[in-house]
């Protein structure tokens, strides 16, 4: 869970995840475009990509391979964890 907190304390990886949360499925070429027009993030394409190798090694974001091509996708289930452990209530077992 470590590495989920460490992958989420930079924002241009929030950002990158914030534009596949609104589109997913993008290739490294669409997210430098769309995170530099509406984020103002002035990155090169490989701290890019070394940003989403950081996600991907958190469990937030699964690529594919199509060809020449490589798609990105958001991948919430890590979130799902925190979530689970910190704000869903205990359910409190019989005599307590």
């Amino acid at each position: 869970m470590a590495d989920v907190f460490e992958a989420l304390a930079t924002p241009a990886r929030r950002a990158i995840l914030d534009e596949l949360r609104e589109r997913d499925g993008q290739t490294l070429f669409e997210l430098c475009a769309r995170l530099a027009m509406k984020h103002g993030l002035g990155l090169t394409r490989q701290a890019i990509s070394q940003h989403l190798d950081v996600l991907e090694a958190a469990g937030l974001v699964k690529s594919r391979r199509e060809g020449r091509y490589k798609f990105h996708y958001l991948n919430t289930e890590p979130l799902k964890a925190i979530v689970k452990r910190w704000l869903t209530p205990k359910q409190k077992g019989a005599g307590q």
